[in-house]
């Protein structure tokens, strides 16, 4: 709850209170020697709710599900070690909203319930309060993630052996009109992949480690946690072939590096071919081989930091005046890259190791570029039938003007003055 100075006494209501940013309203009642209290959107409910409550909780109600809280602590202790740094990391970020759903029991958390509790953060994050708290540019722009979340919680739940009884007939509270409810602004338009002339220019403005860096990335179309984890190890020039299989773990918060993970996101070694451009890249990257040290990428024998390539990246960005701001552009630029020569998206699994053909379809969308260049070779193909249509046109109207013309010579067709007149006279 918020502290007591960000609520404003209403003058005439007895134990409510008004939120000063939020405008929620605080009602307060003390019922056998214990107080009470509960926010409400609505003067009207917080009266309702002063006048009716007799120190029972309706939520409280018995039930035979495990709370929230218990499900998610059970599933931080069983099934969090199976889970990547980062990922844990994200995932307990994002559930501190739900902290204020968490002391109720699974089955209490309905559909109602969430609507309400999305539309309470909506509002949060649209106050002013928020909005001037110093959050800089982290602006929210829905509750999709907070959702997603909840939603992987509640299907570990359903399906971990530990909950398979008292979780058998319960539905997901989530639905789609939730995140229709978590809208809070339109997310930025953002260019997620990078165009092959974008990436020469790239490439041109970065130093030369992470210009390497970033070559190696883009050209095995991989993460940028795997290339700066690769290992001289898994490097094969004889055989011209390398295996991405680990991959660095870094600490988003400080961007720090934590530890190298022996497997790559999908928990699968992938191998790739050494073109040319990987072994020249590999070539100029053994001058600076260090002893004791496998990383191919490393500052002095150190393995890299999520934020120094990140300033690098961005630097660049901005001396070639390029229209992004990430380090996964790469990867999705190679796929959609591989799509366009290899021409589907089996060209891009092979690029990118997508298990999920969803997935290697998503990383190889069309874009506004490609729109461009479809919709220029349309309004090309249609100028050309519409310059043959119209040459058919004029072929065949010169051809009926012709035979008008000679039609129109013929005895048959000339009216003479004396047969009109003739006519005329009757």
């Amino acid at each position: 709850m918020s502290s007591k100075k960000d609520y404003r006494k209403l003058s005439g209501q007895v134990g409510i209170y008004k939120h000063l940013t939020t405008k929620n309203y605080l009602a307060i009642k003390k019922v056998e020697g214990k107080v009470h209290q509960k926010n409400f959107p609505s003067l009207f409910e917080a009266k309702a709710w002063r006048r009716n409550f007799n120190g029972e909780d309706s939520s409280q109600k018995k039930s035979n599900c495990s709370s929230l809280k218990f499900v998610w602590q059970t599933m931080q202790e069983v099934h969090f070690p199976l889970l990547a740094t980062t990922t844990k990391a994200i995932w307990l970020r994002r559930y501190e909203p739900w902290k204020k759903l968490e002391h109720l029991p699974m089955d209490h958390i309905t559909p109602s319930k969430v609507s309400k509790f999305v539309q309470e953060l909506v509002d949060y994050y649209k106050s002013d309060f928020y909005q001037t708290s110093g959050r800089g540019r982290a602006a929210r722009c829905n509750l999709n993630n907070e959702l997603n979340l909840f939603v992987t919680i509640f299907n570990w739940y359903k399906e971990s052996e530990e909950f398979e009884k008292e979780a058998l007939h319960l539905t997901n509270p989530i639905k789609k009109k939730h995140k229709k409810l978590g809208f809070i602004k339109p997310t930025p338009d953002k260019r997620k992949k990078i165009t092959l002339e974008h990436a020469l220019i790239f490439f041109h403005y970065l130093k030369p480690l992470y210009r390497n860096l970033a070559k190696m990335q883009f050209f095995t179309a991989g993460r940028v946690g795997e290339i700066a984890g690769l290992q001289w190890s898994n490097v094969d020039l004889d055989n011209r072939r390398l295996l991405i299989k680990h991959s660095c773990v870094w600490d988003m918060t400080h961007k720090t590096f934590v530890e190298l993970k022996p497997f790559p996101k999908n928990k699968e070694a992938r191998a790739v071919y050494i073109t040319d451009e990987i072994k020249e890249v590999l070539k100029e990257r053994w001058a600076f081989k260090e002893k004791g040290c496998d990383y191919v990428f490393h500052m002095e024998g150190k393995p890299l930091n999520y934020g120094t390539i990140q300033l690098n990246y961005r630097e660049a960005q901005k001396k070639g005046k390029l229209p992004y701001s990430e380090t996964h552009i790469l990867r999705h630029g190679m796929a959609t890259l591989a799509r366009k020569v290899g021409g589907g998206l089996d060209a891009v699994i092979a690029m990118t190791g997508h298990k999920d053909i969803k997935l290697a379809d998503h990383y190889s969308k069309c874009d506004e570029n490609d729109q461009k260049e479809i919709s220029v070779k349309i309004m090309e193909y249609i100028k050309k039938q519409n310059q043959f249509e119209m040459k058919t046109f004029k072929e065949n109207e010169d051809d009926e003007f012709v035979l008008d013309a000679k039609e129109t010579e013929h005895p048959d067709n000339v009216i003479s003055i004396f047969s009109k007149k003739r006519t005329s006279n009757g």
